[in-house]
């Protein structure tokens, strides 16, 4: 500093101005150029990590681009305060406001960064992902943050001459006494760290409660509650300690879909029963969307009220509930072509009513009578 004010000063003999006013105006020229530089500099990297194969360049770049260029407004800041003897009343309280202004920003550059790198695992050039990863990279990436900024906020603490081993001291005290008032809201978030840790879903996935009236799309999982939209397209926000208590179903992470239905036959028709059920688990062998490494079984079963029942127990290689149905649905016209090919049908419930043609009659005497 007292190297830039011996060159400044001829400068301000010259202007008849104090020297620490030029002082200043310099180190604000140095800011401007140096904002506008690092922001050409950076610019100019972007563009060329875009013509890279790899992409984690950009990530590093998105991470340190705004928090370098408040870094250097700092420092000059904290150059400046030196120049003017009016402030040396309160330059103390400036020097630690500026260890905190140094410290926020390298916590915003590593939130930033830890961001980036969450961005980037879950970008869909990488491939598709398992809904389980998806959960581990998004809870990694959220506790990572946490953990960022509690160091943070303690060195930020310790910067500002708060006894960090006091505040502890009292939290194990008062950690009590706001464990039973926030009892609901601590029970919410211990939730959704068991629903990042344990990944029973994750966002973009399809889940049903039995036990309760949830069913629906995540869209996101927070730490106090997670927000579903359900078919009807109304959004659901459920507390996290919900899920501790629920039983819950994820359909989409389900390998198959499965087709069982029950078909009856006339009994009529009981002469080409076998024909019919080889016939139909013959198609079934052969169809390209059945999975046949799971369960195919095609079996007459029983002895209806009115039909001779048999049923087919297989699953359909895809998960998409609208492609299921379409398989389903050509399987089922399928099974209606082959029993109509045998001459046989569907049956429907009836009643058969037997009359015995030799039962007694009444004569014309003992009507009379």
């Amino acid at each position: 500093m007292l190297f830039l004010r011996d060159l400044l000063e001829p400068i301000a003999g010259v202007l008849h101005v104090p020297t620490d006013s030029v002082v200043f105006t310099a180190l604000l020229l140095v800011g401007i150029t140096g904002h506008y530089t690092i922001y050409r500099v950076v610019k100019g990297l972007t563009i060329a990590a875009d013509r890279t194969d790899t992409r984690w360049d950009d990530v590093f770049l998105y991470s340190v681009f705004p928090p370098i260029q408040w870094v250097m407004w700092v420092i000059l800041g904290l150059l400046s305060l030196s120049l003017f003897n009016v402030l040396d009343g309160i330059r103390e309280a400036l020097l630690r406001l500026s260890d905190t202004a140094i410290l926020s920003l390298v916590g915003w550059l590593a939130h930033r960064l830890s961001r980036g790198i969450e961005e980037e695992l879950l970008s869909e050039h990488r491939g598709a992902l398992e809904s389980g990863e998806r959960a581990t990279i998004n809870a990694v990436a959220r506790l990572s943050r946490i953990v960022i900024w509690a160091i943070a906020g303690i060195m930020i603490l310790q910067s500002l001459g708060v006894s960090v081993s006091g505040l502890l001291a009292f939290g194990g005290v008062g950690g009590i006494a706001v464990g039973f008032a926030a009892k609901d809201l601590l029970a919410n978030f211990l939730g959704g760290l068991s629903i990042f840790l344990d990944r029973p879903f994750a966002v973009g996935d399809w889940i049903r409660s039995p036990d309760r009236e949830v069913e629906g799309t995540v869209e996101n999982v927070g730490w106090r509650i997670t927000r579903i939209r359900t078919f009807d397209q109304r959004p659901l926000y459920v507390p996290n300690s919900v899920f501790s208590t629920v039983a819950i179903e994820n359909p989409s992470r389900m390998r198959n879909r499965r087709i069982y239905e029950t078909i009856g036959v006339r009994y009529s028709d009981s002469a080409v029963m076998a024909e019919i059920v080889s016939e139909v688990e013959a198609m079934l062998r052969g169809h390209g969307e059945i999975d046949q490494s799971r369960t195919l079984i095609v079996n007459f079963v029983s002895f209806g009220s009115s039909s001779l029942d048999f049923f087919i127990y297989t699953f359909t290689r895809t998960t998409d509930w609208v492609t299921y149905h379409g398989v389903k649905q050509e399987i089922l016209l399928n099974i209606l072509e082959i029993i109509e090919r045998m001459g046989a049908d569907i049956a429907f419930p009836t009643r058969t009513v037997l009359l015995d043609p030799g039962g007694p009659r009444l004569g014309a005497d003992d009507r009379d009578a």
